[in-house]
């Protein structure tokens, strides 16, 4: 099956034009889409009561993508609030339940920043993480170009493959070492994963604008990119069972366009969606 959604749910305006109320965003965001990335797990851990809200906000098939806490995957700054990684790893693991219980867990997803480099500590650092998630699906993302350089191409898609890594395979800006390309692999017959980040290479990587998170996912794909996509999304769910699509270009509000874009060109129709209050006209 090919799942399509969006990453987070309140800001796609486009789905909500009767300003739905933050706390009834999800059961809206649900009449539109059978998966959600929860972004906001990376920011914090989040408490078991919000997970178990969003389970009873979305249909029995729905299915959450929950992106691993910022402390798990080097991006946190200052002081960790947790004793140890243990700690930070068991109590995100414990976030997971509600989603697990209601068989609405797609996978976690490990996205890594640009300066985690393909090295052997950050190799056995992955080996450790995987270890500490146990049988729970996991997904990888990197965002630094020498993971998938040609030197360390084939033993990276290699160590996805024998650590049972759901391979994360991304369509961004090509823009030096800090991005990655898009490797058409689907490492595991069960589960993939593709992320859409928008081609706006100007705006990659300048953090040292004041705007930058705002303006960094600015792009709208369009035909012709969306459906030479649709061909690749075609031929990958042949080898993957199940394939999670996810647009992240929401920085002018694309990513939910984009979204129901490609839901039309695969033709794919949704049997579970959440109930849609038609509008009077």
């Amino acid at each position: 099956m090919i799942y399509i959604g969006v990453t987070g749910w309140g800001d796609h305006d486009s789905l909500y034009p009767d300003q739905t109320p933050p706390r009834d965003k999800l059961k809206k965001y649900a009449g539109h889409f059978p998966t959600v990335e929860v972004d906001t797990a990376f920011y914090a851990i989040q408490p078991k009561r919000n997970a178990q809200k969003w389970v009873n906000d979305t249909p029995e098939s729905f299915q959450f993508i929950v992106k691993a806490y910022q402390g798990m995957t080097g991006h946190q700054r200052g002081e960790s609030p947790f004793a140890t990684k243990q700690a930070m790893f068991h109590a995100f693991k414990e976030s997971l339940e509600p989603y697990i219980e209601a068989n609405k867990y797609a996978m976690t997803l490990f996205q890594f920043p640009p300066w985690f480099d393909c090295k052997r500590e950050n190799v056995e650092y992955l080996r450790w993480c995987k270890k500490e998630m146990g049988d729970l699906p996991c997904a990888l993302e990197f965002r630094h170009q020498s993971w998938f350089s040609a030197r360390y191409r084939n033993q990276t898609l290699e160590f996805l493959k024998e650590e049972k890594w759901i391979h994360s395979i991304c369509d961004e800006p090509q823009s030096g070492e800090g991005s990655i390309p898009t490797v058409l692999e689907a490492i595991d017959p069960n589960t993939l994963l593709i992320r859409f980040h928008g081609r706006n290479v100007h705006g990659w990587q300048k953090r040292q604008d004041t705007d930058w998170r705002e303006v960094r996912y600015l792009y709208r794909y369009n035909q012709r990119e969306l459906q030479e996509w649709a061909d690749s999304i075609r031929r990958l769910s042949k080898e993957s069972q199940n394939v999670y699509v996810l647009f992240n270009n929401n920085s002018g509000g694309d990513a939910a366009d984009n979204a129901k874009e490609m839901i039309s060109l695969l033709d794919l129709t949704y049997e579970d969606l959440a109930p849609r209050q038609l509008d009077l006209f």
